[in-house]
């Protein structure tokens, strides 16, 4: 079974089927064996009527006991050996499902990590959480296949050369009825992999909204908004259920089929074998062995039913996976160095010019366009956005990770304590983009602990985040909630841009970092920035005029243009859009 630091290999997401067979080809010597064990197990099952009948027409109906008691015998071994094997069996497909689990878990996790700040632009997170919690389960299960699947061709085959030596009538009926059983349920397994389809996309819209619905579960209340989006969650909610049903409308018929159809076979079987034993067309004891090789054919033709609904679930799921595993993180096609010394970023779409060592803010009717023309100059999206008079995309994508961090305020923080959530980041992945101090290499080793300490505090300082530090039981040491839910959400923003000024990038750009402020955190934390970023590159966006007040330069965006630019005093004195915004807000903010 796949070891936790293995590496998992290259998934073949060519397709939901590829995908299930790459699974198989991982681990071709344990599917062997669970096939193997398989068939024997099965083969051995439709031996016993063989014997049962030898024993009755060579031991009972002449009454020879020597023979009855050697033939009785063979029975116990046989079923005991089978029983063995059975053990095996089951031993053997389990490590197969949980091979393929965690080997499922492993590429997805490794996938999820690679596409790095893209994912949330690709893909939600509900989508991601179904495919870890169900969807990997589900496509192990389908593996089941290869053992007792394989098995039940095996012994089906066998039977049917059994069946041939007592009657070919009879083994004629077997080898057209059963192929014909399974094209019965053949439709429903199609109209099933329809409905778990949609199923699975309800089931992963759902899991995002109760992630938003938990993570902002207090900013609802405030807002009054927690009924609305609590009816939006049950409508949703009842939808799912409703497609669950129909779902399990089509489950239900698969499995009642799989069993009550084989059932009905070896009914039919049966009588027909007792015309003949009547006729003397056939012995007693091969009236038996009949039975009990149809017998043993329901357990083969179950499992091929059961297959095929575990299959056609395991390429609904498989074709989810491989859909993630073929998105794509920001491709790195730049081959030419970054300016050796601060320089301006330019955005031709909008027109934005970000001069080096300038505070600039970007305000915008619709936030959205504000946020493209970050993602534009962080490279986060194609464009044609020039650094220094260079275009990004011709830059090392890692020259400019290490010198753009853009700061969202809303990226993730992981579980931990308060001091793993800001200072190890350091040089580790902030926000959407990794960036180590000014200056520093990939290689560059970490600073002394008094260093590290020092620019804590003066990011959690410049952050107005002292309080949250003193408020905590355990200060620094306090454990974290994942996103740190156990925080107010202006405490979580503070919190994410103190991480971002402990990076102490050469170009900073953050989205709303004190959209969730009061008004007196906001303009001491719009002071405290503008000091602690004297002489480096800092953009923001926003419409609060706190934070407006502070800065060199305003690009006023409408449909995503530069309207105006100049100083907020300036603006509001000669753009009315402008004046209006910025007054909106302000009004906002006194309510």
């Amino acid at each position: 079974m796949i070891d936790a630091y293995e590496d998992p290999g290259t998934p073949d997401h060519r397709g939901g089927a590829r995908y299930l067979w790459w699974l198989v080809t991982r681990q071709p010597w344990r599917c062997a064996a669970g096939a193997m064990f398989g068939s024997v197990w099965m083969v051995l099952l439709a031996a016993t009527p063989y014997l049962m009948s030898r024993a009755i027409d060579d031991g009972l109906e002449p009454g020879d006991m020597g023979a009855l008691t050697a033939w009785s015998g063979a029975l116990f071994a046989v079923g005991a050996f089978n029983a063995w094997l059975s053990i095996m069996r089951h031993r053997t497909m389990t490590r197969v499902r949980m091979d393929a689990n965690f080997r499922t878990v492993k590429v997805v996790v490794g996938q999820a990590v690679r596409l790095g700040a893209s994912l949330s632009r690709q893909t939600g997170a509900g989508e991601v959480v179904t495919i870890g919690v169900g969807d990997v389960q589900t496509i192990s299960q389908s593996l089941t296949v290869v053992g007792p699947g394989v098995g039940a061709v095996v012994a089906y085959l066998v039977v049917a050369v059994l069946l041939v030596s007592v009657s070919p009538l009879i083994a004629l009926v077997v080898l057209l009825g059963i192929p014909v059983i399974v094209l019965l349920v053949g439709p429903l397994l199609g109209r099933l992999q329809g409905s778990e389809t949609e199923y699975r996309e309800r089931q992963g819209v759902l899991t995002a909204r109760i992630g938003d619905l938990a993570g902002g579960l207090r900013v609802l209340a405030g807002l009054g908004g927690k009924t609305l989006v609590a009816d939006a969650f049950r409508r949703d909610s009842q939808r799912l259920r409703e497609q669950g049903y129909r779902v399990g409308a089509v489950t239900s018929w698969v499995q009642a089929l799989g069993i009550g159809l084989p059932t009905l076979f070896l009914a039919v079987v049966t009588w027909l074998a007792a015309r003949l034993a009547a006729q003397g067309d056939i012995t007693v004891g091969q009236l038996v062995s009949v039975y009990g090789y149809v017998a043993v054919l329901v357990g083969p033709v179950s499992f091929w039913v059961e297959c095929g609904y575990q299959i056609s679930r395991g390429l609904v799921c498989a074709r989810r996976v491989v859909r993630f595993l073929r998105l794509e993180p920001t491709p790195d096609t730049g081959t030419r160095d970054a300016p050796s010394e601060p320089s301006a970023l330019h955005d031709p779409e909008s027109g934005v010019r970000v001069l080096p060592g300038r505070l600039t803010a970007l305000v915008a009717e619709h936030p959205a366009d504000a946020v493209a023309v970050v993602d534009r100059l962080g490279r986060y999206t194609p464009s044609d956005a020039t650094w220094g008079g260079v275009r990004l995309e011709d830059i090392a994508l890692g020259q400019i990770r290490d010198r753009i961090l853009v700061a969202d305020h809303e990226s993730d923080l992981f579980a931990g304590t308060l001091q793993d959530m800001i200072g190890p980041l350091r040089g580790a992945g902030l926000s959407r983009s990794a960036a180590p101090p000014r200056g520093a290499t990939s290689h560059t080793p970490p600073a002394p602990a008094h260093g590290e300490q020092a620019a804590l505090r003066t990011a959690l300082h410049t952050a107005a985040a002292e309080d949250i530090v003193q408020a905590l039981p355990d200060g620094l040491n306090t454990r974290m909630d994942a996103q740190a839910r156990n925080l107010s959400g202006g405490q979580r923003q503070r919190i994410r841009l103190a991480r971002a000024l402990l990076a102490d990038p050469e170009i900073l750009l953050t989205v709303e970092p004190t959209s969730a402020l009061d008004a007196h955190t906001e303009a001491t934390v719009a002071d405290r920035l503008r000091e602690a970023r004297q002489g480096r590159t800092t953009v923001v966006t926003t419409t609060s005029p706190l934070v407006l007040d502070r800065t060199d330069t305003v690009h006023y965006l409408v449909d995503g243009k530069v309207a105006a630019s100049g100083s907020h005093h300036d603006l509001l004195d000669t753009t009315p859009g402008y004046r209006a915004l910025v007054a909106r807000d302000t009004e906002e903010s006194v309510r």
